[in-house]
């Protein structure tokens, strides 16, 4: 098995690799390196750096190549409907970067608020500012947060138990148990001192009318996706005042490599502290995210494990259709599974997951299968029949 790691990994990564006598190639390639080298690997890994496109997928699929791998959280380089097109799974490693996200989301309401940056650039040009640069406090005002999945969770916590602040919340699928208080998207933006964005996708969640709703003394905090906001309407609430700042680690477009010009027209405002997309970047997420990483990818290598999945369910219950489970007990020879691959194929019968171990060091097996059919007493009598067989149960 071999493994692409086309934007590079941490050492605490490539260890468990190679634990699972998995090889790993570093070395960095252009796309048309990519496209003509890509089917000698079964896996490709890449962070945000690499397109994953639909020639390279296709490329791919026609040599070894089994999945594809993301090192963080979003997935919007890989095409991944061509992915599922040509039989591909894409997995991402979303949970390293929890906290280091949570922390800066943390660090930049902190920054609009206390103005530390407008402080640290005075400083550095030799002037002394005080009275131009009070301030506000978080404590015991309302945070809103639009997305609170396990991010949205986390900045949460850190706010009610680091500064008492009251934690309101509108999210599609909302979790009760986080202790956050559900709400309508109008009601989160209107009640806010603080407006969190953690939602992910392509699409603007944020726009006129939603800076219509909030208080002119609220702040808007964006680690989530540059195209969840509307950036003229963004830059309209700031010019107009119609909130009292913003605070952002992403944009609509982002420069591709270390050192290039950034030409946002953010950058011309006073009341928005930028971040270049620093998320993730600490010391500490980039060690998880490769150790999670090379996890699901030689997971799925090794033994068909679809945790951390993006285009295919990480189990039979994530299709929503009834399973019906079947127990067989056998002998541990060849043969076996295709006899009874057979008897179900032969009844109309789809196997959606097999699960099978040996049972103790008798050279028997304990076979599990998943099912989207009953399986009738018919049946179990053929499928104990399948010589090698020696019980069947439902």
């Amino acid at each position: 098995m071999k493994v692409l790691l086309n934007d590079g990994l941490e050492k605490e990564g490539l260890k468990l690799f190679q634990e699972a006598c998995i090889e790993t190639d570093t070395k960095k390639r252009d796309i048309t390196a990519l496209v003509a080298e890509i089917g000698q690997f079964d896996a490709l890994v890449v962070r945000s750096a690499t397109k994953v496109t639909r020639e390279v997928l296709e490329a791919g699929a026609k040599g070894k190549l089994k999945i594809v791998g993301r090192a963080g959280v979003g997935y919007d380089n890989i095409d991944v409907v061509a992915a599922s097109e040509n039989g591909i799974v894409v997995k991402s490693a979303p949970y390293g970067s929890t906290n280091a996200v949570a922390e800066l989301t943390i660090g930049l309401m902190l920054s609009i608020s206390r103005n530390i940056p407008q402080a640290h650039s005075s400083l550095k040009n030799s002037v002394w500012k005080k009275d131009k640069l009070k301030g506000k406090e978080l404590a015991y005002k309302t945070m809103g947060l639009l997305g609170c999945g396990r991010i949205g969770q986390k900045v949460a916590q850190i706010a009610k138990r680091g500064f008492d602040m009251e934690v309101i919340g509108y999210d599609i699928k909302p979790c009760f148990e986080s202790g956050i208080k559900f709400m309508t998207k109008e009601e989160v933006l209107s009640r806010s001192d603080y407006i969190c964005i953690h939602t992910g996708g392509k699409e603007a969640i944020v726009g006129e009318k939603e800076f219509a709703l909030m208080k002119p003394t609220a702040y808007l905090i964006n680690t989530s996706r540059g195209n969840n906001i509307d950036q003229q309407a963004l830059i309209k609430a700031l010019k107009e005042c119609t909130i009292a700042g913003a605070a952002t680690d992403v944009f609509k477009e982002e420069p591709k490599v270390e050192g290039a010009e950034f030409k946002d027209p953010l950058k011309e405002l006073d009341n928005i502290v930028l971040c270049s997309h620093l998320g993730a970047s600490t010391i500490e997420a980039q060690r998880e995210t490769s150790i999670e990483i090379a996890r699901v990818v030689s997971g799925y290598l090794l033994g068909g494990d679809f945790t951390n999945s993006v285009n295919a369910g990480e189990s039979i219950e994530v299709e929503k259709k009834p399973v019906y489970t079947l127990f067989i007990h056998h002998r541990d020879v060849p043969g076996v599974f295709a006899n009874i691959d057979k008897v179900l194929a032969d009844n109309d019968i789809n196997i959606r997951a097999n699960y099978s171990r040996q049972i103790g060091n008798s050279g028997y097996a304990i076979s599990v299968y998943g099912l989207h059919k009953k399986v009738t007493e018919e049946i179990v009598n053929k499928l104990k029949a399948i010589p090698n067989v020696c019980n069947v149960k439902v």
